[in-house]
């Protein structure tokens, strides 16, 4: 699944520690959903799209929608 989470957390200027601070998870969470070795679970896409005041649609995108 493609997304744009760093990129939003670099307009930002937060690290990944914030933000995951932000969502309630780990460091290493956010850095394997910002690469794309994890897709975040549905509460935690809610999560992030209430925090950066954007649908779950602008932020992540899936593969086959590209």
């Amino acid at each position: 699944m493609k997304n744009r989470l760093k990129v939003l957390r670099a307009e930002r200027d937060w690290t990944q520690a914030q933000l995951a601070e932000a969502l309630e998870v780990s460091r290493q969470t956010v850095n394997a959903i910002e690469t794309g070795k994890f897709d975040p679970s549905l509460p935690l896409a809610f999560k992030v799209s209430r925090l950066f005041e954007l649908s779950i649609e602008e932020i992540f995108q899936d593969d086959e929608s590209i």
